[in-house]
């Protein structure tokens, strides 16, 4: 399998920076919501761009499919911790209309990205 460097990726890119992104506004919560939703939060988004890199690093392409079914799991659950945050006043409507737009467009570049990794062994 031809080792592609993850950095180059568009999806990683996109997953990185939405890791940022909810750095930036977690570090701004109280103490309470940072221990608990936060830490959630961060752990499941830093998650995708990491299980990205680290099927890329894998050798085969099985293993590199898997990883990347993994950063989809990890990415439903920073959907399920935003709302969870949403929900409980932790994020206002800017944060909201900044992150849906890329959350929205990482799940198909994700799907995308899985369809692409080499021959599917039958």
């Amino acid at each position: 399998m031809p080792v592609r460097s993850f950095e180059d990726l568009q999806v990683y890119q996109l997953a990185e920076r939405l890791s940022d992104i909810i750095w930036e506004v977690v570090l701004n919560w109280d103490s309470l919501a940072r221990d608990t939703v936060g830490k959630q939060l961060i752990r499941a988004m830093d998650s995708v761009g990491a299980n990205i890199a680290e099927g890329t690093g894998r050798g085969t392409y099985q293993d590199n499919r898997r990883f990347v079914r993994i950063a989809r799991g990890s990415l439903y659950e920073v959907r399920h911790w935003l709302r969870r945050a949403h929900a409980r006043g932790l994020l206002d409507t800017s944060h909201v209309k900044s992150t849906k737009p890329l959350l929205d467009e990482l799940a198909p570049k994700l799907n995308a990205y899985l369809r692409s990794i080499g021959p599917i062994e039958q």
